[in-house]
């Protein structure tokens, strides 16, 4: 099968949920906010926005609110990792990148996870690991939670669509998992 160093990074990449306590290096973050921007949106109407928190203790303020929203809420499986004092929704990653897009915009959740594509690719090749982490989608319109958004700079119509937990791999990386069969249909 024909292959190069793009399919290898789409075929070799994995969600790393251990990280060391070490921050990405500034120009690896900007070059992984940069491959954000340029992915493809509908109608070219970019509208997404980014807004990377390096902060440690930032980063452990918003996923005490988290955890309050989680631990309040009805579904069983949220209340539970509210509870339990040890979760943290982005895995302590030094890095995280939250994507949001106006909910108004008909592609706006679609330009996003395109965006966070190029965002995980972009770190795989720098060899920064990450983890898609979607707690924010299920918190962002809570009062509290949208309170730190909005001062980090999270536009407040914008809604959170999903978010880039980064850094260096603290533990084994995940073997690639086998692909089903079946998936794919070719009509010529």
């Amino acid at each position: 099968m024909k292959t190069n160093e793009v399919l290898e990074a789409i075929k070799n990449r994995r969600s790393v949920r251990s990280f060391k306590n070490e921050q990405i290096q500034e120009d690896d973050l900007n070059a992984i906010l940069e491959a954000g921007i340029y992915a493809p949106t509908g109608m070219n109407y970019q509208t997404f926005h980014f807004t990377a928190v390096l902060n440690k203790e930032k980063l452990e303020e918003l996923n005490r609110r988290v955890k309050n929203v989680f631990a309040h809420s009805e579904d069983e499986h949220m209340k539970h990792r509210g509870e339990n004092e040890a979760w943290n929704f982005y895995y302590h990653a030094p890095a995280l990148i939250i994507v949001s897009n106006e909910e108004i915009i008909p592609s706006s959740g679609l330009d996003c996870a395109v965006a966070l594509q190029n965002i995980f690719l972009a770190a795989y090749s720098l060899d920064i690991q990450s983890c898609w982490v979607n707690q924010l989608r299920y918190t962002c319109n809570d009062p509290f939670v949208r309170e730190l958004l909005t001062e980090w700079g999270v536009p407040e119509k914008h809604f959170i669509f999903g978010c880039a937990a980064l850094g260096y791999n603290s533990g084994v990386v995940p073997q690639t998992p086998v692909r089903k069969e079946g998936t794919i249909s070719v009509v010529k």
